[in-house]
């Protein structure tokens, strides 16, 4: 469902000098403007209000590595003032660890769980159909720290495979999903909005450590991203998970949004939140500004 573009503008400063010109980039992100996109309906929310009905009274739950960790920035900067937004900064970011909050004017309560593996995840579904206690929203992704440091995409692929059963099972219909959800005729009561957030295009030049320059080449990205595909997790291959493909977002941006090769400029995130929260709307047939 990626339906933008993520791109760097360049913004050029002219004096009367041409030897002193200054050229700097901004990065923006705008909808596609093919006529599939147009047909819709996406919009870019408007101001914190937009967001705060959407989510009003709702559990989000984000679960994942340091990428879930930069969408949760985006999706609260999207909620919160700047002020309370610079008093959270240090928690949010405190290296491998979980954070929560709830923002009280609406009712909403926040998840991060720091879980870079898969199989971290996969216990994490476990642990929700044990308590029977599901969120509203649920967004997970790992495939980072595996390619790193197991750096098998076969052993990557059963762990999918894994998750995919253990997602399917929270899930009040039958696992044999077709492409737009449960299968004609399923029961169909309330149920989380689930999301996979997708890996970033990572530029090997720029990683930075040997480690990662060794490890991670084009040929194991490509490796991963099939064996993501392979595990039918996706919802446009039968599973129950939509893509949140952050790589298509992070490819358009390019070279010039990142500083390590792997982690994006704000506006990346920003831009999968509002891919995230279109989708909310259309699959709750909501309609922001409706009474």
């Amino acid at each position: 469902m990626t339906s933008m573009n993520v791109k760097p503008r360049i913004i050029s400063s002219n004096g009367s000098d041409s030897s002193k010109d200054s050229v700097g980039h901004d990065k923006i992100w705008d909808w596609s403007k093919n006529r599939k996109v147009k047909g819709c309906d996406f919009e870019k929310l408007g101001g914190g209000g937009d967001v705060k009905d959407l989510l009003n009274g709702s559990w989000v739950v984000v679960v994942g590595d340091s990428q879930a960790r930069l969408l949760v920035q985006s999706l609260l900067s999207l909620i919160l003032d700047e002020k309370r937004m610079g008093m959270i900064m240090g928690n949010l970011f405190k290296r491998h660890n979980d954070y929560e909050i709830v923002v009280d004017d609406i009712g909403m309560k926040l998840d991060f769980v720091w879980a870079p593996y898969v199989v971290n995840l996969t216990n994490l579904m476990v642990g929700f159909k044990q308590n029977r206690t599901y969120p509203d929203v649920l967004v997970i992704g790992a495939g980072l720290w595996h390619m790193l440091h197991v750096n098998n995409a076969s052993d990557y692929d059963i762990a999918l495979e894994n998750l995919r059963s253990s997602v399917v099972s929270l899930l009040p219909f039958s696992p044999e999903l077709g492409t737009d959800g449960p299968v004609k005729g399923s029961v169909s009561v309330r149920s989380p909005y689930l999301f996979w957030l997708g890996m970033p295009m990572l530029i090997n030049e720029m990683l930075n450590t040997e480690e990662k320059r060794e490890k991670i080449n084009d040929k194991i990205w490509h490796a991963y991203y099939g064996a993501l595909h392979n595990s039918r997790i996706l919802r446009s291959y039968g599973g129950p998970l939509l893509l949140l493909d952050i790589q298509s977002l992070s490819w358009n941006c390019g070279p010039r949004c990142t500083n390590d090769g792997m982690h994006y400029d704000g506006t990346v995130y920003e831009a999968v939140v509002h891919i995230l929260l279109n989708a909310l709307l259309i699959e709750s047939h909501q309609k922001l500004g409706s009474t």
